[in-house]
């Protein structure tokens, strides 16, 4: 049975993992953060001071989903995405979040300085949104508000109605 591959997007901190893993066990979907895919299989070119955070090897994170990404039934969260092959989401989706909120959830993981300042301008000036509908069919782009236990349940009854829809219309 084919399943389809999606992709769960936007700045760190708007929510993505909690989707994305409550979406796994709703759907049966696998959920990879690449993050910590990243980590696990120690996928990164170097350190970058300035942010203090590792360099993450694309080429690598590629070659490592590539197998699974082409089996289908992937959920996958990562805050960028213009490095994906278009053709393994089906859906794209990027998750955006009040600033004074964002703010204070960025703040509580200890983000400080330029990176959290940086973070909060790339929400303010949609960079991610704007890099998904650049990197993808915009038809397969949408934006979901990601600021309330509300949203979050709303995200995820959407999501899976369009899940069992695609895998319907698919089989």
């Amino acid at each position: 049975m084919r399943r389809p591959n999606i992709l769960l997007t936007g700045t760190p901190g708007v929510g993505k993992s909690t989707l994305g893993k409550e979406l796994a066990s709703r759907t049966g979907l696998t959920y990879i953060s690449v993050g910590d895919l990243a980590k696990e299989e120690e996928l990164y070119e170097g350190f970058d001071e300035e942010y203090e955070c590792p360099i993450l090897d694309e080429d690598r994170v590629i070659d490592e989903l590539e197998g699974k990404m082409c089996e289908g039934g992937v959920i996958v969260d990562y805050h960028g995405c213009d490095f994906f092959p278009e053709h393994w989401f089906h859906i794209v989706f990027v998750l955006r979040a009040d600033n004074s909120l964002l703010y204070d959830r960025l703040e509580s993981r200890g983000y400080k300085g330029k990176k959290l300042q940086d973070n909060i301008q790339c929400e303010i000036f949609q960079t991610l949104y704007e890099e998904a509908v650049l990197s993808y069919r915009k038809e397969i782009v949408h934006q979901l508000p990601s600021n309330t236990p509300e949203d979050l349940e709303r995200n995820l009854d959407q999501i899976v109605q369009w899940v069992e829809q695609w895998t319907k219309d698919n089989n």
